[in-house]
């Protein structure tokens, strides 16, 4: 644990999920990877495609629409409706289609268990503080085991902008009805969490290096908090509370 700037008195940890709580790249392959079979059983012109081509076609999206690159379920949706036109589909066909593999997608998605030292490590914070989760992805939270550990999750999309905009840190303090300062945010990303968390008033922990990776990462713009190298670390906070 390195210590940075000494956190004031905190009342809400707030976590990141994706590469925060659990490894998130095994996930989102495997996910990906499914949708992609049965994006070729179902719709056979799209094997004409690799995964590439649908990750290009995105950033071309985003581009054309900034406003997709805040709505990651909305985007995915999008390139599944744009590809399947591009691959000669029917609108009306294209639409149904990017509905169905979007949905095949989602269920892979949110496939999985949080670990149970870390449902453990949770639990064990519940008894101090509230928990809560900010992430810029799309997993269904109560499907991996938070249901009961966290109060709720907020998403990108529907109005808010992702991390490291300041739009979730305050939609999190409104509905907490507490003051910023009294979030203290952890996640592994020094751009979106530490540099967003800070930018909103809230405190920031970041976890360096993230779960299930080796290789730390250099600081960006903001120090954090406090940096720790395993999420268990957080054991150690009742001090600073």
């Amino acid at each position: 644990m390195k210590l940075f700037i000494r956190p004031e008195a905190f009342s809400v940890i707030s976590f990141d999920l994706d590469d925060t709580l659990y490894d998130n790249r095994p996930i989102i392959r495997q996910a990906e990877a499914a949708s992609q079979q049965f994006l070729n059983q179902q719709y056979p012109k799209s094997q004409a495609w690799q995964v590439g081509d649908w990750h290009r076609l995105k950033l071309t999206l985003i581009k054309q629409r900034p406003q997709l690159r805040h709505d990651p379920s909305l985007a995915r949706q999008a390139m599944l409706e744009c590809g399947l036109v591009q691959l000669g589909y029917d609108a009306r066909t294209a639409k149904a289609g990017a509905t169905a593999v979007f949905d095949h997608f989602v269920i892979h998605r949110s496939h999985f268990s949080v670990s149970d030292p870390v449902l453990e490590l949770l639990a064990k914070l519940k008894q101090n503080y509230r928990l809560i989760g900010i992430t810029n992805g799309n997993v269904d939270y109560q499907r991996i085991g938070l249901g009961d550990l966290l109060e709720f999750v907020l998403h990108p999309g529907q109005g808010f902008k992702q991390k490291p905009a300041a739009d979730m840190f305050v939609q999190a303090a409104k509905q907490l009805n507490i003051p910023l300062r009294q979030i203290l945010h952890i996640g592994d990303s020094a751009m979106s969490d530490v540099v967003g968390a800070r930018q909103a008033g809230c405190q920031a922990v970041w976890l360096n290096p993230g779960f299930g990776v080796t290789e730390e990462a250099a600081l960006t713009l903001q120090l954090p908090h406090i940096e720790i190298g395993n999420i268990q670390e957080l054991l150690k906070f009742k001090m600073f509370s």
